[in-house]
């Protein structure tokens, strides 16, 4: 066996080495500099947010605090051994001790995602065509094993593979394998996993592929639009093309925005109902108003606040706030206000228990007759003229027809059937697809297909008047 000399390795360089002064009072500087920079810019940053100052406008001194506080956390973190400032170029393979599993399987790993530990090794690329889902390579195999067994929790697989496509394939397979059920017809291949990770859809497993259709062109207000909507429901796009049509040829429609706004209701709880019914009357006096959106707005450029109704159930109190929101469907915009709402006031009363951000005086997801009748998100009204020519040949009815259906259905059925918000013949359906092709949320599908539907022979009887109100439009 030969034997070779190795040389020692370079003393690494301290922070302190690079300044004259001694260790003790180079350290005392630099804390103090840090301590009293950070102090200077809070303090400057809490005066801006109280008098609605951008946050981006800085004067010359705090540029100098900015660059001292970065100065002194370079120098603080070097001096208490983080390497990487010093040595940017110097990676770490070091292996923790007390992951022996990891240690056994962690040969020659490649580069990982930004922030990924690279702890299990990359899989091999194959240059011959692409094996079927179901056939994995060793190394896949022990990580689907691992997985199945929890020694490797799912949710962390993009984070030790450093690979997100390779992570939801293995974990597709885990699911398959502890639920003795075929994902056969679930894709993997042809999605970008990175572009969701850590912004939704945690531990994805494929994705469901959803067909979108077009219908129009729709002329409203004077402009056309192409309606984009994603269904696996036959008929519906033809449907509302055909629909379309009809208004097209009519002349259009037209629409009015009636409210927008939208809205946020959290509940609090007092020690006796006297006591929250003095809050009550406090946030509904008009007196109050201008403080308490000069505290709500803060939370945004864009939030603006506009009415607060409360409503109490015992000694509990629901406040609804409604606010807009700009181009945003604002629901974490109105949260945020509320929230610095709720801290202002809880300096005045220490005895108010904040029970939850949302009350589901709201009311969100969930049919209510508050957003029927108080509205929430954008609330709209559309009508049009359909011509007499126009109904018979396009919707293939007549004006006399279509009227007596709507009572009959839409406005008598719905009654008695107890609807709310449900007097029209399927306006969830449309809201539904176009929601899902173009990435509103489809949950709040619930209220925003909230509809009633008029119809009423105009023009001595030969054209039919239509129009759809919709209070709670959430976009």
């Amino acid at each position: 066996m030969e034997l070779r000399h190795r040389s020692p390795s370079p003393p690494v360089a301290k922070a302190s080495d690079a300044l004259p002064l001694p260790i003790r009072l180079t350290n005392a500087f630099f804390f103090s500099l840090f301590f009293s920079v950070a102090y200077f810019l809070l303090h400057r940053w809490r005066e801006k947010i109280r008098t609605s100052t951008p946050l981006h406008v800085v004067t010359l001194s705090e540029i100098a605090a900015i660059v001292s506080l970065i100065a002194s956390v370079i120098y603080l973190m070097a001096f208490f051994g983080i390497g990487f400032i010093l040595h940017p170029f110097a990676a770490s393979r070091a292996v923790p001790d007390d992951d022996e599993y990891e240690a056994d399987i962690i040969k020659d790993a490649g580069p990982c995602l930004v922030g990924c530990s690279p702890k299990l090794p990359p899989k091999v690329v194959d240059e011959k065509p692409p094996a079927p889902a179901s056939t994995l390579s060793r190394d896949d195999e022990e990580v689907v094993k691992a997985v199945v067994s929890g020694s490797i929790p799912s949710y962390s697989l993009e984070s030790k593979l450093g690979d997100c496509r390779r992570a939801a394939a293995i974990r597709h397979e885990a699911v398959e394998r502890v639920t003795g059920r075929s994902l056969e017809g679930l894709p993997v291949e042809g999605f970008d996993y990175e572009s969701i990770l850590g912004q939704c859809c945690e531990m994805p497993i494929g994705f469901v592929q959803i067909p979108v259709g077009v219908a129009g062109p729709l002329l409203l207000d004077g402009k056309e639009y192409t309606v984009p909507m994603a269904t696996t429901e036959g008929c519906l796009v033809a449907s509302t093309n055909r629909g379309c049509k009809a208004i097209y040829v009519s002349g259009g429609a037209s629409s009015v925005l009636l409210r927008d706004g939208m809205t946020r209701a959290h509940v609090v709880r007092f020690g006796s109902a006297k006591r929250a019914s003095q809050l009550k009357f406090y946030l509904e006096d008009p007196l109050n108003f201008d403080s308490l959106a000069v505290t709500f707005n803060k939370s945004s450029r864009f939030a603006r606040l506009q009415s607060i109704k409360a409503n109490m159930a015992g000694k509990n109190l629901y406040i609804r706030f409604s606010c807009s929101t700009g181009d945003a469907m604002g629901m974490n915009m109105v949260s945020k206000g509320v929230q610095n709402v709720l801290d202002f006031l809880h300096n005045d009363l220490p005895d108010m228990d904040v029970i939850g951000i949302s009350g589901n005086f709201c009311s969100d997801k969930k049919a209510a007759a508050v957003n029927w009748i108080e509205g929430r998100g954008k609330s709209v009204v559309c009508e049009a003229v359909i011509k007499e020519e126009v109904v018979k040949k396009v919707l293939k009815s007549s004006v006399e027809a279509l009227v007596e259906l709507n009572m009959l259905k839409n406005l008598t059925g719905s009654a008695v059937a107890g609807a709310l918000g449900g007097f029209n013949a399927h306006a969830s359906n449309i809201v539904s697809a176009i929601y899902l092709a173009t990435g509103q949320d489809p949950a709040q599908n619930v209220e925003s297909s909230h509809c009633i539907t008029m119809m009423e022979a105009v023009n001595d009887g030969k054209d039919l008047h239509i129009s759809v109100t919709m209070p709670s439009i959430e976009v």
